[in-house]
């Protein structure tokens, strides 16, 4: 029986794979032999993977190890510093810049919140023209100019920048949608424009540009110092990781020595003569001249601090500290003082005022084309007299007249803190000594210049016996109850006269009031001391403007004591009656008349004797 040849395929092809084709049982040995090397090398080979595989995690664990050494100890610091600062920020708290006060403790200024307005259309429930019904009262703004503000845009429309608390209340109140409001702080001046001389204002950055806003700006400014505060991972701050207190701010406020209630009628009467005269400015001054005080500085025209962007840039400088003038006949006081002091001439001595006098190859006139005939010290004031004066002058050496002119401060600044002030010119000593012209046009207040501030200062000198205070208006940083914390300092009082000397010209000034052309500022019960200024006003180019005039009157009282520089300047009045006694003097004596009941000056007691009073 012969086999199948498909089994003896099956048997071949199994010898063949198992035997290698070897049917020799004796062979059987070598095959495994060879199994076993190969088990030996695939065991090798593991071998050499797993070290390899463990030399790797070693490598990578020692380069592990070394960048954690690097990370943490050698780059630690650094890298903890740049965690703190992605975690920490720095802020700066916004602190309210201090209130500013009168001497009464009104108030002249201070931070209040406002908010910006914004419109969003896109928002808006109801139309246009509801939205602008409703908003239109309480913007103060037209119905259909709000319209066509909200087609204007669909989003971001700014509809007031800076509304006070009152008026967003009431937009609040009106529950519409598609409003939007944000605060901010605003300097607010509650008295608008009746301090804006001395208080000046602050821009949109909180930058104080005039006044004591900006000569004080330290003291107004709280410090404030700069914190850091922890914040999450999405940004938002964490104030309970906020140093105790750093939101606490003084209650300290900046008193100035300004009487708003006296400023207010000083520049009433002020605007009142400049309309009358259609004059071009003036001022009136109020100085204690025991300390240099002023209560009351008043310039017109002047500017709305809370609008300060709608005014003439030229008004935000206060022009009684920042402009010069040639004083006139009010500085002949002064000159009969250094007279006095220098013994060239005596209270009772007298004058022959002929109406013109000849130095060099110059004539001098009075202000009249007058002549007085012979006239006292006294009368010299009355009248008014620039012969009179230019004699008394001419008895001085040139050389000390000059030196007591720069004793005095002339062609220097006042020490003062209201900004921007300049220094007043004078001729240099050289040219003032070999002109002789120069100390006679000096003697009756022509020929140099000074700023009205000055004027006081020096005139303040006689109503204190003497002494040459700084003129300052701010008396320094007071809390809430009253108490002063922090006071300027002022340089001690320079000695220019005598206090005998300086008496004596007051009385004589007395007789300007009671005699001569001072006669407007008479008030009855008191004793006034007074001189009044028709001066030439000079020219920019040199020389003087052809029929423009500086008028003013200067008063001191009361003359039994004096104590009070009250000062009254207007420029370039019109018509043939505007002189210092028909423009200044009036001004004075309203301001003197308020100033009586506010400082509780009482009536003179030798004009009570005169009157039978006991």
């Amino acid at each position: 029986m012969q086999k199948s040849p498909k089994k003896t395929k099956f048997r071949k092809f199994r010898n063949s794979k198992f035997t290698g084709q070897h049917e020799n049982k004796g062979d059987k040995r070598g095959l495994l032999g060879k199994l076993a090397s190969s088990i030996q090398d695939q065991t090798s080979n593991t071998k050499s993977r797993l070290f390899i595989v463990w030399g790797v995690l070693m490598a990578s664990g020692l380069g592990l190890t070394i960048n954690l050494y690097n990370l943490q100890i050698v780059k630690g610091p650094k890298l903890t510093e740049y965690a703190r600062n992605q975690q920490m920020v720095s802020v700066r708290p916004f602190m309210p810049r201090r209130p500013v006060v009168d001497r009464n403790s009104d108030l002249l200024a201070i931070d209040r919140p406002v908010y910006t307005l914004y419109a969003h259309p896109k928002l808006f429930d109801k139309s246009n023209e509801d939205m602008a019904e409703r908003l239109a009262p309480i913007l103060a703004k037209d119905t259909a100019e709000l319209v066509k503000t909200f087609q204007s845009k669909r989003s971001g429309i700014i509809l007031a920048p800076a509304l006070p608390e009152e008026i967003i209340d009431r937009v609040i109140s009106l529950r519409l949608n598609g409003l939007e409001w944000n605060q901010k702080y605003s300097r607010f001046y509650p008295p608008d424009d009746l301090v804006a001389d001395v208080v000046g204002y602050v821009n949109v950055d909180r930058r104080g540009q005039a006044g004591v806003e900006y000569s004080q700006e330290k003291l107004l400014e709280r410090p404030v110092q700069t914190v850091r505060l922890s914040r999450s991972g999405n940004g938002v701050l964490m104030p309970d990781r906020a140093p105790e207190g750093f939101l606490h701010f003084d209650d300290l406020r900046l008193q100035l020595t300004i009487d708003s209630r006296l400023q207010r009628i000083a520049r009433i009467a002020l605007k009142q003569q400049m309309e009358k005269f259609d004059a071009k400015r003036g001022a009136v001054i109020v100085m204690d001249a025991l300390d240099g005080s002023l209560l009351a500085l008043v310039s017109q025209p002047t500017y709305n601090p809370n609008e300060y962007a709608k005014s003439d840039i030229s008004l935000f400088k206060n022009w009684t500290v920042a402009d010069l003038y040639e004083p006139g006949s009010t500085f002949k006081p002064l000159n009969v003082a250094i007279a006095l002091e220098n013994g060239i001439i005596k209270p009772d001595d007298m004058f022959n005022d002929s109406g013109s006098i000849r130095v060099a190859n110059y004539t001098i006139k009075n202000a009249m084309n007058n002549g007085n005939g012979r006239i006292s010290i006294a009368q010299i004031l009355q009248y008014s007299s620039n012969i009179g004066m230019v004699q008394i002058i001419q008895r001085l050496k040139p050389s000390i007249y000059y030196n007591w002119l720069e004793r005095l401060g002339l062609g220097q600044k006042v020490d003062t803190d209201l900004p921007f002030e300049v220094g007043g010119r004078l001729k240099s000593q050289e040219e003032f000594i070999a002109s002789p012209i120069e100390a006679a046009t000096t003697s009756f207040g022509q020929g140099f210049s000074m700023t009205p501030l000055q004027l006081v200062q020096m005139h303040g000198a006689l109503a204190n016996g003497g002494k040459l205070v700084t003129p300052h208006v701010v008396r320094g940083l007071i809390d809430s109850k009253g108490q002063m914390h922090d006071s300027p300092t002022h340089s001690i009082p320079r000695q220019i006269f005598s206090t005998a000397t300086t008496q004596k010209v007051v009385e004589m000034m007395e007789t300007v009031v009671t005699q001569g052309s001072g006669k407007p500022a008479q008030i009855p019960g008191y004793r006034i001391a007074g001189k009044t200024g028709t001066a030439q006003k000079a020219s920019p180019n040199g020389g003087y403007i052809k029929g423009a005039r500086m008028t003013s009157f200067v008063a001191i009282l009361p003359v039994e004591s004096p104590r009070y520089v009250v000062f009254a300047l207007v420029d370039e009045p019109k018509g043939e009656s505007a002189y210092g006694s028909t423009v200044a003097a009036p001004i004075v004596k309203s301001v003197i008349e308020a100033l009586i009941p506010l400082e509780q000056i009482p009536p003179s007691k030798a004009i009570e004797e005169q009157k039978g009073v006991p």
